[in-house]
């Protein structure tokens, strides 16, 4: 999953970024609001982690403009601030949690984890598609009840695909997925292709049907 942190605290950014990486995420970095706005505009989240006291902006603001743009992603507000009329205010303006400074990053993780199950599996930890079952906490997938061998990348194209399940998924927003920034460095996006035609193999040598089809000139799409 592919995070946008917020935050202009350099130690307590690096200690979330390497600690959120180290969990598997994705995680960008903006480090003031200018910054945060051009990520936003430029690229999809699937969570935002933001902080309010920004050195040229206002994370409340920065909350009007994704209810303004349409944005969906999830966000966690994590500030010093914590007081009632602040965490109503975030909540209020489209935030879905708020945490307040200093905080554990174990319990982080685990709101993240729990935002991401509301916003795509409806609170749950094992997610289950036909024959195909994937346990989000343990990260391990079954087919028919039997264990499957996927890796880190291909379970992660799974849950995104199946999370996006009938809509058509570009090339570029799956690279972006699973590369983050680094996707804009590349030439070219050839290696969504070898990652799909891997998890097509790895999806059929387990014995699960084949869902993902080709649309030409646009993406994949997960078929239901």
């Amino acid at each position: 999953m592919k995070l946008l942190l917020i935050e202009d605290e350099h130690d307590l950014a690096a200690n979330i970024l390497s600690y959120l990486k180290g969990n598997d995420f994705i995680c960008e970095w903006a480090i003031n609001y200018q910054e945060a706005l051009d990520k936003i505009n430029d690229h999809d989240y699937d969570c935002i982690l933001l902080d309010l006291m920004l050195p040229d902006g206002n994370g409340f603001e920065l909350l009007k403009v994704l209810k303004t743009l349409g944005k969906t992603e999830g966000i966690i507000i994590i500030s010093a601030k914590e007081t009632l009329e602040t965490r109503i205010e975030g909540l209020m303006l489209g935030a879905d949690d708020y945490l307040t400074k200093p905080f554990h990053l174990s319990e982080l993780t685990a709101r993240i984890q729990a935002l991401i199950r509301r916003k795509y599996f409806v609170g749950n930890n094992t997610i289950s598609f036909k024959e195909i079952e994937i346990d989000t906490l343990a990260k391990k997938v079954k087919v028919d009840g039997q264990e499957a061998d996927f890796t880190k990348t291909e379970m992660d194209l799974l849950l995104y695909l199946i999370a996006n399940r009938s809509r058509v998924i570009s090339k570029a927003s799956i690279a972006e997925h699973l590369s983050g920034d680094m996707a804009d460095m590349l030439d070219n996006h050839d290696f969504v292709y070898a990652h799909i035609k891997n998890l097509k193999k790895k999806l059929r040598d387990t014995g699960a049907n084949d869902y993902i089809k080709t649309v030409y000139g646009l993406g994949y799409q997960w078929q239901s």
